[in-house]
């Protein structure tokens, strides 16, 4: 199976930069899969696990959660450029289930609408990360 150049960038750093066969990113409108020769497409990312393949479609290699972005697919490559990133097997329960409790109780207390909603997308994300880890 051919391979292409796929790069997944976050605010901290470059996550991934690597020849793959097949990327399953979590799309705005659906999870699409990208191969080489993928017609271009520019679509937002939705908070999710992008799934890699790095040999062939059959093995999935590695998960990455994501929380939103952007995917530039080219013909021969992709680029995610993602809000957040965590390989899914470094996702640790423990914190995860300690972060919703306390952006939970933040969320409770908090009395404006930007804070409500500054919260709730915090919780909105940590809530998938526990889902993606579990």
């Amino acid at each position: 199976m051919a391979q292409f150049q796929f790069e997944l960038v976050s605010p901290e750093a470059k996550i991934m930069s690597e020849n793959v066969t097949m990327a399953v990113i979590p799309g705005g409108d659906g999870d699409f899969g990208v191969l080489s020769g993928h017609a271009p497409l520019i679509s937002t990312v939705r908070t999710g696990v992008v799934d890699i393949y790095l040999d062939n479609m059959n093995d999935k290699t590695t998960s990455i959660f994501v929380a939103g972005g952007f995917a530039d697919v080219t013909s021969d490559g992709c680029t995610l450029l993602a809000e957040q990133a965590v390989n899914v097997n470094d996702i640790d329960a423990a914190d995860v289930a300690k972060k919703i409790t306390d952006v939970t109780e933040k969320l409770k207390l908090s009395e404006g609408n930007a804070d409500k909603r500054r919260f709730q997308k915090q919780l909105d994300v940590l809530t998938a990360m526990q889902l993606a880890a579990a």
